[in-house]
């Protein structure tokens, strides 16, 4: 029987992407059945390579991150979830190197899934935490300065339960920081984003803390993955905390702390 050298990539191929899936189906399911408590790393990386970011990595602790920590206590707590402690955080060494370009939102699905193989294959290779494997990897990439005051989007990936996240070093953007991790670990766990992406406008009824309230404006908190705190219909404002933000039912429903189908 002949048995041609292409047949044979498309079966090797065929067992690793069904390998993938398994995988991703059984890492999902571990991280959104709340049995236990999630395992997350944080990998500090030098996005720009200053003496600032380098100096702000190395006094690095993993007591900083407390606040995500305390937020997912509070959140779960408040959606009924059982864990006293739903998440614990590690802190990883310095990954040195950067991760694959980042596709745009709008790119094409073939292209946005080649990338997110390279993600996992770079996640799989730079991995530098000695300890056991976490559920989820937070790689969290820190800016001195950026052009015009901008950085690269940040981003989550549940299949992959991945995120790259960008900041800036400022001492005045430390909690503004905090918001964004939880944000991205979200992702990864399955939440949607709650705005439009392109105005960044926050959806009704989902994306607000309190849908409900009236008169409506202004909201008081943000709910975490709208992002924003909407004053009126066409102004929204960064929460400066997480003191400042809330997990919503259907945010909560998309993470397995509630039913979705009962949100509003």
């Amino acid at each position: 029987m002949h048995i041609s050298f292409r047949g044979i990539r498309i079966t090797i191929l065929l067992i690793i992407l069904a390998m993938v899936s398994l995988s991703t189906w059984l890492g999902i399911a571990r991280t959104t059945d709340w049995d236990h408590p999630l395992w997350i790393v944080i990998y500090p990386m030098n996005g720009d390579g200053s003496p600032q970011s380098r100096n702000i990595i190395s006094r690095l602790d993993v007591a900083d991150f407390d606040p995500v920590v305390e937020f997912m206590k509070r959140e779960a707590a408040r959606h009924g979830v059982a864990l006293d402690r739903p998440v614990t955080i590690a802190l990883a060494p310095e990954v040195t190197s950067p991760p694959p370009p980042t596709p745009a939102w709008n790119d094409n699905p073939l292209s946005i899934a080649w990338w997110s193989l390279k993600m996992r294959y770079w996640s799989w290779k730079v991995d530098t935490y000695p300890g056991p494997e976490p559920d989820i990897r937070l790689y969290v990439e820190y800016h001195n300065s950026g052009e015009n005051g901008v950085l690269d989007t940040s981003f989550g990936l549940q299949k992959s339960r991945i995120s790259v996240i960008r900041q800036f070093t400022s001492r005045r953007m430390a909690r503004k920081n905090q918001v964004i991790i939880a944000h991205e670990l979200l992702h990864t766990l399955g939440a949607s984003d709650k705005y439009d992406l392109a105005t960044l406008e926050v959806a009704w009824p989902e994306g607000y803390a309190a849908p409900e309230k009236s008169p409506l404006y202004p909201q008081q908190k943000a709910e975490i993955m709208g992002g924003r705190i909407p004053l009126s219909a066409r102004e929204f404002v960064i929460p400066a905390s997480l003191e400042q933000c809330i997990v919503g039912p259907e945010t909560a429903g998309e993470i397995g702390w509630a039913d979705s189908t009962q949100a509003f």
